[in-house]
């Protein structure tokens, strides 16, 4: 969990920066992130999902 926090610390720390000095994020964009998002949820659900029926 460290892990997540300190990277997500690091890309608030980037946008800042670049908002400073004007420059455009070369990130996708939010759209496509919130498919990640769903992405890994999905992938993580369905090994919880195995453990909670017992498969």
């Amino acid at each position: 969990m460290e892990s997540y926090l300190l990277s997500l610390a690091a890309g608030m720390l980037i946008g800042v920066i670049y908002s400073v000095i004007k420059v455009r994020s070369p990130a996708p964009p939010l759209v496509a992130l919130i498919g990640l998002l769903g992405m890994l949820i999905g992938a993580q659900a369905v090994p919880s999902l195995r453990q909670l029926l017992g498969f």
